[in-house]
Parts: C-alpha cells; sequence; structure tokens
C-alpha cells in the first residue's frame, strides 16, 4: 500500500521514527498529541465485541488503534486536501449481539459523525448492513464470509478469515507428511460454520482424513470434557480446534491434556497462548500450528512486510496492555494504514472517495505483502484482499513464523473443492443470501 502511494519501506521505518520522536516531545513539552497535528479531527468508529466471549476479538483491537492514533497524530495526523487531521476513535461495544450492533452503527454515523466503522463482522454484520446500505457509510470486517454482491461498502482489508486457514494445513502436510488422520471442533455459529467448511477442503486436498464429521458445539458450551472425549475416541493424528473462541480453545487444550493427547494440534488462533502453557506443559504446546503471529517474530522485519515497525509496536502494546496480545490487536490497526494511505490518495475522508482510492488498480499492499482485491467467485464480490498469510508454530514456547503460504495459490489449485465443502455447509454468499 505505501509502495503504491508513494512511500518506500525506508520512508515508512523513518516516518514511524519522526512519529516517535514527536510523541517524546509532546510528552516533554506537555502538549497533547492531537495539538501537535491540527485543530481538524476525524472520527473513526470502532463496533466490535469490548465485553463478553468474543470481546478478545475486539477490545484488544480498539487498543492497538489508540496506539496506531498517537503515532499518526504526533506525526501531524492525516494529510487531506483541505489540510490535516487527528484522528479519534469512537468505540461501541455491540456485545456481539445484531440489535446492538445496529443501534451502534446508527449512533456512530448520525451522533458522533465518523467517516469509516470497523466491525469484526460474523454474527452482526446483519445488523449493522442495513445501516451501511441507507448512509453509504465504508465498513470493514475481518470476516469476509460477511461479504455479498450487495454489500458494495463493506470490505474485508486485513484477514481472509476463514480461508487463510488452508495455509496451516498446507504447511502440516508438506512438513509432517506421516500425519493422515484429523478431527476437528466448533462452535455452531457464524465463524465457525465457513472455518469448518475451509478446513475440510484444506485436509481433503492434502489427502487427510477425517475421522468422523466435525463435532460441532451449542456456543453456550462451558463443560469441555465430554467435547474432547468425543474427538480423542478416534484416535486421531490431529486435533483441529477450527476458529474456537479464545475461551473455548483454553479449556479444549487443558481437556487435551488431562486426558492424555499427545498428538497434532491445529487451530485458527491461540490466543494467550502463554496463559495455556501454564496449565498445560511447554512440551504439550509444542508444535502447536495456528495463523497469528506475536510482532515481535523476525520474519516481520523483512522486505515486503507492509506494517510499519511492527516490533517496536508489538513492544508499546505489551507495555501497555500485558498478556493481552492476541489475535486482533494488530489487524484492525493495518486497516487504519490502509484507509489512511486511501484517504491521502483521494484528499479526503468521505467514505465513498477513500473507497474508489483504496481499490483502485485492483491490488493493495497488505500486512503481509502485496495483494489483490479478490472474492467474486467465492463471497459475489472482489471486495476482500487476499495474499500471504503466515504460519506460526509454538516452539519452546514461544510463537514463531515458520513461512509465508499464499492463498490465492492455493485456491487456484483447490477452489472448486472449497466451494464444496461451503455450498455442503449453506455458506457460499448465494446460499446466505
Amino acid at each position: 500500500m505505501f509502495r503504491k502511494f508513494g512511500l518506500s519501506m525506508f520512508s515508512r521505518r523513518r516516518f514511524l521514527g519522526d512519529a516517535l520522536a514527536a510523541m517524546g516531545a509532546a510528552s516533554a513539552s506537555g502538549l497533547t498529541t492531537r495539538v501537535l497535528a491540527s485543530e481538524k479531527m476525524i472520527k473513526i468508529g470502532f463496533l466490535a465485541p469490548l465485553t463478553g466471549p468474543v470481546a478478545a476479538w475486539g477490545k484488544p483491537g480498539l487498543d492497538g488503534c489508540q496506539i496506531w492514533a498517537e503515532w499518526i497524530n504526533a506525526a501531524g495526523g492525516v494529510k487531506l486536501a483541505d489540510g490535516n487531521y487527528t484522528v479519534e476513535f469512537v468505540g461501541y461495544d455491540n456485545e456481539y449481539d445484531p440489535a446492538k450492533a445496529r443501534t451502534g452503527a446508527t449512533k456512530l454515523v448520525r451522533e458522533d459523525g465518523v467517516k469509516f466503522i470497523m466491525m469484526l463482522g460474523g454474527d452482526t454484520w446483519p445488523g449493522a448492513q442495513p445501516v451501511a446500505d441507507k448512509t453509504g457509510m465504508l465498513f470493514s470486517t475481518l470476516l469476509p464470509s460477511d461479504l455479498g454482491p450487495d454489500t458494495g461498502t463493506l470490505l474485508a482489508p486485513a484477514e481472509v478469515h476463514p480461508i487463510y486457514n488452508v495455509t496451516g494445513v498446507e504447511w502440516l502436510a508438506e512438513n509432517k507428511p506421516d500425519l493422515k488422520t484429523a478431527v476437528m471442533c466448533a462452535q455452531d455459529d457464524a465463524l465457525g460454520l465457513p472455518s469448518v467448511a475451509t478446513y475440510l477442503a484444506a485436509f481433503e486436498a492434502a489427502g487427510i482424513e477425517m475421522q468422523d464429521a466435525p463435532l460441532l458445539f451449542d456456543p453456550a458450551t462451558t463443560d469441555f470434557a465430554p467435547v474432547v472425549t468425543k474427538l480423542l475416541s478416534t484416535n486421531p493424528q490431529i486435533v483441529c480446534l477450527d476458529t474456537c473462541y479464545s475461551d473455548y480453545v483454553h479449556p479444549i487444550a487443558e481437556q487435551l491434556f488431562q486426558q492424555g493427547y499427545e498428538g497434532q494440534i491445529i487451530s485458527c488462533t491461540a490466543d494467550f497462548y502463554d496463559q495455556m502453557i501454564e496449565k498445560t506443559s511447554v512440551e504439550f504446546m509444542e508444535g502447536f500450528v495456528f495463523q497469528f503471529p506475536d510482532f515481535d517474530d523476525p520474519a516481520l522485519n523483512a522486505d515486503g512486510i507492509n506494517f510499519a515497525n511492527p516490533n517496536k509496536f508489538f513492544e508499546e502494546y505489551n507495555k501497555r496492555h500485558p498478556g493481552e496480545w492476541g489475535a486482533v490487536s494488530w489487524e484492525y490497526a493495518a486497516i487504519m494504514d490502509l484507509w489512511k494511505a486511501a484517504a491521502e490518495k483521494a484528499g479526503s475522508a468521505e467514505p465513498d472517495a477513500v473507497l474508489a482510492a483504496m481499490k483502485e488498480g485492483g491490488k493493495g499492499l497488505h500486512a503481509f505483502g502485496e495483494a489483490d482485491w479478490w472474492g467474486k467467485d467465492l463471497f459475489g464480490i472482489d471486495n476482500a484482499l487476499v495474499g500471504n498469510w503466515p504460519v506460526v508454530v509454538i516452539e519452546g514456547g514461544k510463537a514463531r513464523i515458520k513461512g509465508f503460504k499464499s492463498i490465492p495459490e492455493w485456491y487456484a489449485k483447490h477452489g472448486d473443492l472449497l466451494k464444496k465443502h461451503m455450498a455442503a455447509y449453506g455458506q457460499m454468499w448465494d446460499q446466505r443470501a
């Protein structure tokens, strides 16, 4: 994205250095970062679960955005045609409830005057969509399964959940070819079902046998001992935790440990994995495969990474919010990088102008490399930014990126397989519509 808009990787890192220096000067002089940038302000809506069982995919993202805003404001803000603007985030806790998402979207647009609204998506998007349709507001989601031909102002610019999960299975098949059998569990909801379909396609493409149908549990489940007992009844080599919420991944992992499982575990996320290690052991968690890195990872300092100074961001985040780094801590901030670059190119923060600038040319620089605006074949609209995604493995108690794999390359080979499984679970865009 920054090369596209005339900012090199070197310039991005120099820009961050200037921003940090400005923050230090602001602190020393007693000035706020908002005053340093300008008196003009752009408000950005953050409409996500900030409390409740899904809060781990909302609140850490807002915390990361606050760091992003401080750095950007300290460096002069967002530079538009009529001057510089600071950025302020307005949070609204939708508690992962569609009705509250609609109320929140209406408030953010009508009362707060936001120019862009970021969401987790999933079950809450149907609540917000009527507001998007009526107002033309630009929204983002972390779940491209929300997309459809009628969601023209909804973008999935940070992650392509659940399609990136194929990369973990592909890596596992290449690096541990002796593993040939798997079982899977997931909560029965808008996050779990498309992910189940994706993992099924990935396992089939890799030649790994599913020993039983995916075990779908009620999202209200609190006792996971019977779930794990059922999973282990076929003596699988791989246990897949799909896109289970962290409130499920932790007790499932603990039950796998207590019930003596010694095989491979693969999951979309492993938020707060240090807590899982404390409840199990370093040896038990060794080799756990998932999809979200710690941003102190040396691999994120390579050319082509489009997140400014990830190591410093990780350090600052953990200083402010120790023990709270998770899958979404960086994602909403990465979306804001894309939004800022597009707004500055357009010279305007108006939703239609930013949308046009962001999608111009059909490509953008995603956090993990150049990516394509894609998705019509699967989602009915090319509003998902798709490219490479990291495969992360826990080694010696620490998450490490083992490589970046291409989602488009996998889809070019196995797209029909994915659509077959998506259709079987009613997750194709025309079925959801």
